[in-house]
């Protein structure tokens, strides 16, 4: 039997995803009632408690998202983007063979019955979306604090006709059913090339994922908070996790040029947290050079921790030097691929925020 997905961030009940309404069933809550979640129009859902929330708006800014969007979308991070997939398309082949195999022995093979990817603190889904159009995944979970990042990619998804309830019609209760129908309808006559991917944009908060234990395939944290409890809870047995973060060396010219002391990447100090729950596979290495107007760092500036670290003088005075040339600098990552011990269990104690290590958007 395939473990159910999605779980009440409230009271952990099973929550059955609908095309207007997300609603638990109640079976774990004391007074047994269920607990609703309406779906946006753009398409997506929040699973965030206000009592989870760190703040007023939690997550990136606006202002912080549409610089991302611009920049990201001018193909400056595609080297980043190609590798993680590629690793990705590498790691589910691995697991198709496996399957095979599990069915040749006529073995138990629910763990390969569907594959789930969750993309945590996906942002505006710039990678989410690259994952869902060239990769083999069934159910693909976008999820990010930032309800504005969330309904930047829910629209593209939306657009795409990518969204869960355009692509998965299993996921729809009855009562919706007459409504799926509809759209499946308008999507025929729009001749539109069905897709096998279908995305879940939520929002949530990394410590407290609204996700069955043992549900995920894989996981990719790109940029983003790296919580090896939490992320060993939601994998299944031996599921992957990737990581992508700044290499040594990532964009040096721009932070010599903001800080009078330059603190060095340290890639790979997070590896020892991670060590009781996984195991490191390989890593990779990728570097681009970039040649950027004005426009293009001052988006690239906002779109990371610079924007409010460096003094206003100083990225006045770098975007300055702009004005007659292009500014050179090279962006520097290195992508982690682990996979979940055999031997950890599945359940694992929930996490309070204090537990996430936090990574920068670069």
């Amino acid at each position: 039997m395939l473990v159910p997905l999605f779980i009440c961030p409230i009271c952990q009940s099973p929550l059955q995803p609908a095309v207007d309404t997300w609603r638990c069933d109640g079976s774990l809550n004391a007074k047994q009632t269920s607990h609703p979640f309406d779906v946006a129009r753009q398409g997506y859902v929040n699973l965030l408690p206000v009592q989870q929330k760190n703040s007023k708006v939690p997550g990136d800014s606006q202002q912080s998202i549409a610089a991302r969007q611009r920049f990201l979308n001018a193909g400056y991070y595609q080297p980043l983007r190609d590798l993680v997939c590629q690793q990705m398309e590498l790691l589910l082949a691995k697991r198709q063979a496996a399957q095979t195999l599990a069915n040749e022995d006529n073995t138990d093979i629910d763990n390969y019955a569907n594959t789930r990817w969750l993309d945590i603190g996906c942002g505006e889904g710039y990678y989410t979306q690259a994952m869902a159009q060239l990769l083999a995944i069934d159910q693909l979970v976008a999820a990010d604090i930032s309800k504005s990042a969330l309904i930047e990619l829910a629209k593209v998804s939306k657009a795409k006709h990518i969204l869960w309830y355009q692509q998965h019609p299993t996921d729809v209760n009855q009562e919706n059913k007459d409504e799926q129908k509809s759209l499946q309808s308008q999507e025929d006559n729009q001749q539109q090339t069905p897709q096998k991917t279908a995305v879940y944009p939520i929002v949530t908060s990394a410590a407290h994922l609204p996700l069955q234990a043992q549900s995920i395939t894989g996981i990719s944290s790109i940029f983003s908070p790296i919580l090896p409890k939490a992320f060993a809870q939601a994998l299944q047995s031996e599921g992957y996790l990737i990581i992508a973060k700044p290499d040594v060396g990532h964009l040096a010219t721009v932070r010599e040029a903001l800080f009078d002391e330059v603190r060095e990447h340290d890639s790979d100090k997070f590896l020892p947290t991670l060590a009781a729950y996984f195991t490191l596979l390989d890593s990779h290495h990728v570097s681009t050079n970039l040649s950027l107007s004005t426009a293009a760092l001052t988006d690239l500036l906002t779109m990371t921790p610079y924007a409010y670290r460096a003094h206003a003088e100083k990225r006045q005075q770098l975007l300055a030097t702009t004005e007659t040339t292009e500014f050179l600098t090279e962006a520097k990552f290195v992508i982690y691929i682990l996979q979940k011990l055999a031997s950890v269990e599945g359940a694992a104690n929930p996490l309070s925020v204090n537990d996430e290590e936090s990574i920068e958007h670069s």
